[in-house]
């Protein structure tokens, strides 16, 4: 098989398929013939091909997908205008400590940010699929550890927790309200503390 074959092969079943693709599943496609780091020759040719393009090929942590590009957010926006879910900065907030300092409990996060966290703030970042329970310290009361997960690195549209920006709140937030992350499907009630935020993502 030639070499704009493969990547026509590659093209299409990315373009056709609902979720991130791994190299391991693509190999599938050519029965194995091909290896890893071929594919991922392949993946990376496809990604300067698509550059000019609306769309982009991007490696997130659960794999390879295509997604709109942030600037042409704005348009895309315009054939979806219902309102997106609306986050508040204690949201953020929280968010931001538990990636960038997890596994983290309730307590830690409560002493960095200096007030005291609601509960239902928490659910709702598990419910979202952003934040979840890893396990527990060895401490009194073993209270529970929590991690972002891939679902979140996937709505960030990065492949792993090295990509996240410098610790700064302002720019963790405009990176996370920018993300070109698929429509959310939930749309959870606010804290009672903050100014809400919106989070609106491009369709991939």
């Amino acid at each position: 098989m030639n070499t704009a074959d493969a990547k026509r092969i590659l093209e299409t079943a990315l373009i056709c398929s609902q979720q991130p693709l791994l190299v391991k599943d693509l190999r599938v496609l050519f029965n194995d013939e091909l290896g890893a780091d071929t594919l991922r020759d392949l993946l990376g040719e496809l990604q300067l091909e698509w550059e000019p393009r609306g769309v982009e090929l991007v490696c997130v942590a659960t794999g390879w997908r295509f997604q709109s590009r942030p600037d042409m957010r704005p348009y895309l926006d315009r054939l979806h205008p219902e309102k997106p879910p609306r986050y508040s900065r204690a949201t953020l907030e929280t968010l931001a400590i538990i990636a960038y300092k997890q596994p983290v409990t309730r307590g830690d996060m409560e002493d960095i940010r200096g007030v005291t966290i609601n509960s239902v703030l928490l659910k709702q970042l598990e419910d979202r699929g952003w934040v979840e329970v890893i396990g527990h310290r060895e401490a009194p009361g073993r209270p529970a550890l929590y991690a972002t997960t891939k679902q979140f690195l996937d709505d960030l549209g990065l492949a792993s927790l090295d990509q996240l920006p410098l610790m700064n709140p302002s720019q963790f937030e405009d990176k996370f309200l920018e993300s070109p992350s698929p429509e959310p499907d939930l749309a959870p009630s606010l804290p009672l503390d903050d100014e809400p935020f919106e989070l609106s993502g491009n369709p991939t």
